[in-house]
């Protein structure tokens, strides 16, 4: 009597979730699982609540002059972090100088997705030279150094946070444009596209309610690098000297305390360590959330 052979079977792969409402609720359980997002996101929650409580625990104007000059850390109560050489409150300094930073950060990552996300859905949808004309547009702005680019806009204009900000979002749009272009370019043959299109679907419906939901996983991931990037940024143009000379950010204040390196070293460190959180929550974050809204990178 013969022996049957039996060949293993391969794994099964893991089921796509039944609706978008489930696919979302594991993207947050992958998204809280993973201990470096958590901590990421702790952080910028920790300084969000600094930037957003800094007139309540810092009133006045973090640039008056407050306290003798050149304290060090720890040598007043009344000024943990120290004085500068002017005698501002260096503490003070740091969460008012959250919040220009973050904002900076988060409303130039907005504008950099309104336009990027309207030029590459018109583009990867529409096709022919609607596309050849987003592409040509978003390669001229590719040859420019983003901040080179950024350098000339605040130039022309007033060093003022509005300027910086439009600066920061017309530099930083074609990553967005590339990105969204190419979903929707993977998307638009797609079942359910043609199901609404054989329905009598405008395109502008099409795009909104069918193809830019499932186009925004990756848009989600990238915007964590747009906000940093953009932090940074801000950060080399104050210290530059090209920021708004109304506002304290922490860009200003390390360009303020290059000066006093070698004898007061924490003017720089300090503001500095605080872009670094930052950037690193940031990183954190946007790693998490690839491998959250990424279906390979779940069952890791």
């Amino acid at each position: 009597m013969s022996e049957s052979l039996s060949v293993p079977s391969a794994p099964a792969a893991p089921a796509a979730p039944a609706t978008p409402a489930a696919g979302r609720w594991l993207a947050l359980r992958t998204l809280l699982r993973n201990p470096a997002a958590v901590a990421g996101l702790l952080i910028l929650l920790a300084m969000a609540a600094l930037a957003l409580l800094a007139p309540v625990l810092f009133p006045g104007d973090p640039l008056d002059m407050v306290a003798p000059p050149l304290l060090w850390p720890g040598q007043d109560p009344q000024f943990p972090l120290g004085s500068d050489s002017l005698g501002r409150d260096v503490l003070a300094g740091i969460a008012h100088g959250a919040r220009i930073s973050l904002a900076v950060g988060a409303v130039a990552a907005v504008l950099s997705l309104l336009i990027g996300i309207v030029l590459g859905a018109l583009g990867g949808y529409f096709g022919g030279w609607v596309d050849d004309l987003v592409v040509r547009i978003t390669e001229l702005f590719q040859t420019v150094p983003s901040f080179l680019l950024v350098i000339v806009v605040v130039a022309i204009g007033q060093p003022s946070v509005p300027v910086i900000v439009t600066a920061i979002g017309l530099a930083s749009w074609p990553v967005i444009a590339r990105l969204v272009r190419a979903e929707f370019r993977s998307l638009r043959e797609s079942d359910f596209v043609l199901a609404a299109r054989s329905q009598g679907f405008s395109p502008w419906r099409i795009i909104v309610q069918e193809m830019l939901p499932n186009a925004l996983p990756p848009v989600i991931v990238t915007t964590s690098v747009l906000v940093a990037t953009a932090i940074l940024i801000e950060s080399a143009l104050s210290f530059l000297g090209m920021g708004d000379p109304n506002a304290v950010s922490w860009g200003s204040m390390i360009g303020q305390g290059r000066e006093l390196l070698r004898t007061a070293w924490f003017l720089t460190a300090l503001p500095g360590g605080a872009i670094v959180l930052t950037v690193l929550a940031l990183n954190l974050l946007g790693d998490g959330l690839n491998d959250a809204f990424n279906p390979r990178l779940r069952g890791r």
